[in-house]
């Protein structure tokens, strides 16, 4: 490649660091092209999966403010670019590991911390920003009718000793 040709695409994946939520590195050794493209395809539009220079992608790391990827950018790597909920895309490459053991999650970028293989593994053990948006809504519904019967308690209460004093001297006149 010529120096403007490495410029454009240094400029191109500066971009997209700078742009993603959530960055994985996977070794795709092995993947035939239409397991690539079935793994794009499951990743979604929001995501993106390429293979750059290593050298240049160190370079437009750092450029971009991404620190710390320096050890993880040997070998052959694809990078995948994640805007959005990268737990989803997280869980969507560990599935996508376990069924073609030719890819290797080799580690990740995500909320200014670096993880390496098992670490980006673990991302995917998370639960998803839906699940646990259910899950909060959920446990606030639980305490607000928990709530709701602590107050409507004392006054039952009240009622019910006051009818069974009625009843009492209604039965002793």
């Amino acid at each position: 490649m010529k120096r403007p040709e490495k410029e454009a695409v240094v400029a191109e994946l500066k971009a997209q660091f700078a742009d993603a939520d959530a960055i994985y590195l996977t070794e795709y050794r092995g993947l035939t092209v239409p397991q690539i493209s079935d793994l794009r395809e499951k990743l979604g539009r929001d995501t993106s999966y390429s293979v750059a220079k290593n050298t240049l992608a160190r370079i437009a790391a750092k450029e971009a403010g991404v620190e710390g990827l320096d050890d993880l950018l040997t070998g052959p790597i694809a990078i995948t670019f994640v805007k959005g909920d990268f737990i989803e895309a997280a869980k969507i490459l560990r599935d996508f590991a376990k069924e073609n053991k030719a890819l290797v999650i080799r580690g990740g970028f995500a909320d200014g911390t670096v993880y390496d293989a098992e670490g980006a593994k673990h991302l995917a053990d998370l639960k998803s920003r839906p699940e646990l948006l259910s899950q909060t809504a959920g446990m606030l519904k639980g305490m607000l009718s928990k709530a709701a019967y602590t107050f409507v308690a004392l006054p039952t209460k009240a009622v019910r000793t006051v009818d069974a004093l009625r009843e009492k001297q209604e039965k002793a006149a």
